[in-house]
């Protein structure tokens, strides 16, 4: 049984406020300072410049809100943990990425540049403790495991997949930032995953992060679902990723549980699958991996005729759809998720063979409704009778005219 906390629902509403009424704010800033996208290309959906920079007003709801719940629950807890390596190590590298996503949607960045201090903000991280320190094997039970169950990882291993998870999950979450709302609303629903799963496992801190960011996350997405007001920009894109890699790390992946890793993974499932595709896309083109280009996947639902809120709306279920395996597998298990996948995919790929029936209906094959025919008939009878009006109005003038003209012969 899940069970909301009342401090969880304060998390969410403080994060939620402070969120909705920042976007404003950071709109402004981002014009002043000339963070605003313009369309170049084809690749790029919308047709008019748009402010950048709205991943301030996430970032500032989410601070707010963890720092006041974990405050109020508990301050020297919360302070000593800030004061530790692990706690600086993660407030340096969220720092990190914050500048150089104020700075990427300022002045764009090559990925050349890019990657190398995400790679270090990712390595602070990690050296500080936030690290994946074991995987289950295969088809383990959902339940806690002997660590003869599971595959210890060296050091170095440890190090080196942690760093790659992190930064893998950081420009996951910016490369499906393609159309107004999508990764906003794919990353409220993956962080929201997250919370529930937290919340079955009991491990209220990551809970109280979860529910913060979900909270940010739903009062920004008001101002960036189509049409948008703003983007989040990278300072957005790039901040969600990597606390959602590190609340996976942290929650999901921390837990002796024989599918631990799966769970993030499903969580996640859209963005990684998207960025795998796309790697793999770039490689076999031989295009550099960092070039941007017009094949993920919202790109090509838009290519098929889907309208950008329709193919929004399709990703934000499949996203969903995700989701809900992930917490079955944690509170039911391995059994009962595969059942649910299964029912998911056979629905999922009736649909998917017929998506292009959702496509925008041209004006001129638009079948006219009832009540439209009818609205119609009746301008018509109103335009024949003010016709034959004027006809029988002139009519007596005319007669009159034609009196005058015999009483004059």
């Amino acid at each position: 049984m899940i069970i909301i906390e009342y401090h969880h629902l304060v998390a969410f509403a403080v994060a939620l406020i402070v969120a909705f009424f920042a976007t404003p704010i950071a709109r402004r800033i981002a014009v002043n300072s000339g963070a605003v996208n313009v369309p170049k290309d084809s690749r790029r959906v919308h047709k008019k410049p748009m402010a950048l920079m709205g991943g301030l007003a996430i970032i500032a709801g989410f601070l707010l809100a963890v720092v006041y719940s974990f405050a109020t629950k508990d301050l020297h807890r919360f302070m000593e943990y800030l004061s530790g390596p692990q706690g600086i190590g993660i407030v340096v590298g969220a720092l990190i990425i914050i500048v150089l996503g104020i700075a990427d949607d300022i002045r764009p960045l090559k990925a050349r540049v890019k990657l190398p201090i995400q790679i270090l903000a990712a390595v602070i991280v990690v050296a500080t403790g936030t690290r994946i320190t074991a995987i289950s094997k295969p088809f383990q039970p959902s339940v806690a495991l002997h660590p003869s169950m599971m595959f210890i990882l060296e050091d170095i291993l440890a190090f080196a997949i942690s760093i790659f998870w992190i930064v893998g999950i950081t420009n996951a979450i910016n490369l499906i930032d393609g159309l107004d709302g999508l990764a906003a609303g794919v990353s409220g629903i993956a962080t929201l995953v997250l919370y529930i799963v937290a919340v079955i496992r009991r491990q209220d801190d990551i809970a109280i992060i979860s529910v913060s960011l979900v909270g940010a996350i739903f009062g920004f997405l008001p101002y960036n679902f189509n049409p948008a007001k703003i983007f989040m920009g990278d300072t957005g894109s790039t901040f969600l990723g990597f606390v959602l890699a590190i609340i996976s790390i942290q929650g999901t992946m921390k837990s002796v549980t024989g599918l631990a890793l799966a769970i993030p993974i499903l969580v996640l499932g859209l963005p990684i699958f998207d960025t795998i595709f796309a790697i793999f896309r770039r490689v076999l083109s031989g295009r550099p991996i960092g070039e941007a280009d017009r094949g993920h996947i919202h790109h090509r639902l838009l290519d098929m005729g889907l309208s950008h809120r329709m193919a929004v709306i399709i990703l934000y279920i499949v996203s969903a759809g995700l989701g809900i395996i992930s917490i079955v597998l944690v509170d039911k298990g391995l059994l009962p998720s595969l059942i649910l996948l299964i029912i998911l995919v056979m629905f999922g790929v009736g649909g998917a063979r017929n998506l292009s029936d959702l496509k925008d209906i041209p004006e001129k094959d638009k079948p006219i409704r009832q009540s439209e025919a009818v609205l119609s008939s009746d301008l018509e009878d109103a335009r024949k009778e003010a016709a034959f009006g004027q006809k029988q109005e002139a009519a007596p003038e005319n007669a009159q005219d034609h009196k005058q003209d015999n009483d004059q012969t």
